[in-house]
């Protein structure tokens, strides 16, 4: 349960008449921070450091010792309370870390396997016929599909409902398939760390959040931290969501009870009390820090960059531990570099604007003393991008790709792509990067994205323009039991449209044979031998192929 104090009156006659959003004193000594630096983190947060808009909080700690906690912006619009450093903001799938710790304690306590199927502790989940482990539910190995997404797909994406652990039970217990065989693929999936909490509940008979009080926060002194096991609660100090946009500002508050895959609610400060463990091991000793950043590995033995509720990596060439995260209108990043005096950043922010991840990493090479160098220039011929552009499609999730060539620059939906060398390209100002695949007569055959270690392959298609008497051929109502929704397909004013419980109209824009793009994810239509379309299937990146039988049999 949540540990939440009913504010007393005074406090929020004070807190409320706070409305200055001026970055804090650390509550620590700064001797590590430089002016230069103190000034050089103002800068990043300069955005949000404003009575009218929400904001972020940041802290630094370096060899197990905070020497950075500031606040910009405001936690309460409507009632002036400025962002204090000690505010409680919720940490989205950073969140994930401490859920995989509890695991990691039981096992360490005897008390399950992280090779145990799953199901000897959730039978509700279906018997696929093949092993699901708690280490694959860990790791993102299981093939479980992500539940909100499914509810998303059904008409109801989180923050429309108020969904619970029994929910994530009911919806992962309908499911047919899973996204690949466990342990052969990495796909993100929170479905994995809800039931993760389910499953540490049923063993030592309290609930999740007991027990990671009990087991986690209390050992390393983390006093403002606790779960979103109940919405409705009352949490003292705790800070507004809100989506910022150019329409304006509108809270986004996550209304659901389902825990483990994110909602710990906590501060900077915690958070780096958390990371302080790293060094320290307090809590489960070396063995328990190990385990942690241990990656995991697919039945072929490819390591992948995924751990125990954590990214263990690099950056710029420095070993890195991090995981961002994200709900409603909250944003989160966590960050630690172990070679580097066990440097660690944290960023809670509550404003859906505010890239907590970017702004981490920033604040993290001021002191790191770290500067990108300049890419080597290389300028392909024109001819070379043109060949580039074109329509991709992921091997795994079916999801399509646009590239396209507009004043001599390559770009895609997740960025600029900037050439390193022949088809080799950088995303974005990031790390990650694009390969171009060729076929023998040297034709572009697709392309490969390696984001931070995860490869993920592109196989090209040609790009479709259906008439409207093509269009008619696909015209029906398509039925998952799996999603318990029915999509009627239509054909309005010369395009394809879905439409959805109760009033959602979808529409679909063609780009390969039978293949259609839409707000729902990537919709793929299937033909029988005598070429009569029997079913659409749903893709989108954590959910890889929902399929909807046309007509009767879907029901």
């Amino acid at each position: 349960m949540n540990r939440s104090r009913v504010p007393a009156v005074l406090a929020f006659v004070l807190a409320a008449a706070c409305t200055l959003a001026a970055a804090q004193p650390a509550a620590a000594p700064e001797s590590a921070v430089t002016p230069a630096i103190s000034r050089e983190i103002d800068r990043l947060f300069a955005r949000w450091n404003t009575t009218s808009l929400p904001g972020c909080t940041a802290g630094v700690s370096l060899g197990g010792r905070q020497i950075v906690s500031r606040a910009y912006g405001m936690a309460d619009l409507e009632h002036g309370i400025a962002l204090q450093p000690d505010s409680i903001i919720e940490a989205g799938s950073v969140s994930k870390q401490f859920t995989a710790g509890a695991l990691l304690l039981l096992a360490q306590q005897g008390k399950i396997s992280l090779d145990d199927p799953v199901r000897k502790y959730i039978p509700e989940l279906p018997d696929y016929g093949t092993p699901l482990t708690v280490r694959h539910m860990m790791n993102h190995t299981s093939g479980l599909r992500d539940w909100g997404m499914i509810a998303g797909i059904g008409g109801w994406p989180r923050t429309s409902r108020a969904y619970t652990h029994a929910h994530v039970l009911e919806i992962a217990g309908r499911q047919k398939a899973l996204n690949f065989t466990p342990g052969t693929s990495f796909s993100y999936s929170n479905t994995g760390y809800n039931l993760a909490a389910v499953l540490v509940s049923r063993v030592t008979g309290m609930s999740f959040a007991e027990y990671t009080r009990k087991e986690i926060f209390q050992p390393l002194g983390m006093t403002r931290t606790s779960w979103r096991d109940n919405f409705r609660q009352v949490v003292r100090d705790r800070a507004i969501a809100y989506t910022v946009a150019d329409a304006g500002v509108t809270m986004n508050m996550p209304f659901e009870d389902a825990h483990g895959n994110g909602g710990l609610l906590t501060t900077v400060g915690d958070m780096l009390r958390w990371s302080e463990n790293a060094v320290h091991a307090r809590l489960g000793g070396r063995a328990f820090v190990a385990e942690q950043q241990r990656r995991g590995r697919l039945n072929s033995g490819e390591e992948i960059v995924y751990a125990a509720g954590l990214y263990v990596g690099e950056w710029k060439g420095i070993s890195e531990i991090n995981h961002s995260g994200g709900t409603a209108g909250y944003r989160a990043w966590l960050a630690q570099y172990p070679t580097r005096q066990n440097l660690a950043v944290a960023v809670l922010c509550n404003a859906s604007d505010a890239p907590a991840w970017i702004i981490g990493r920033q604040v993290a090479e001021l002191f790191l003393g770290l500067s990108q160098p300049a890419p080597a220039a290389f300028t392909p011929a024109p001819e070379a991008l043109a060949e580039v552009a074109g329509l991709y499609r992921n091997t795994k999730t079916h999801e399509v790709a646009k590239i396209e060539l507009s004043e001599g620059q390559l770009r895609g939906a997740i960025g600029l792509l900037t050439p390193l060398a022949k088809d080799s390209f950088r995303v974005g100002s990031g790390s990650i990067r694009l390969a171009v695949e060729r076929a023998s007569t040297g034709l572009v055959s697709g392309i490969s994205v390696n984001t931070l270690g995860e490869v993920d392959r592109f196989e090209r298609v040609d790009a479709v323009y259906p008439t409207v008497a093509q269009l008619a051929v696909y015209v029906g109502e398509y039925t998952s039991g799996e999603a318990e929704v029915t999509l009627r397909v239509a054909v309005e004013d010369g395009s394809l449209v879905i439409h959805r419980r109760p009033d959602t109209k979808i529409s679909l824009a063609p780009n390969h044979q039978d293949g259609f793009s839409g707000s729902i994810g990537q919709v793929r239509f299937f033909r029988d031998r005598k070429g009569v379309v029997t079913e659409l299937s749903v893709s989108q990146d954590r959910v890889w192929d929902l399929r909807f039988p046309r007509g009767a049999a879907g029901r």
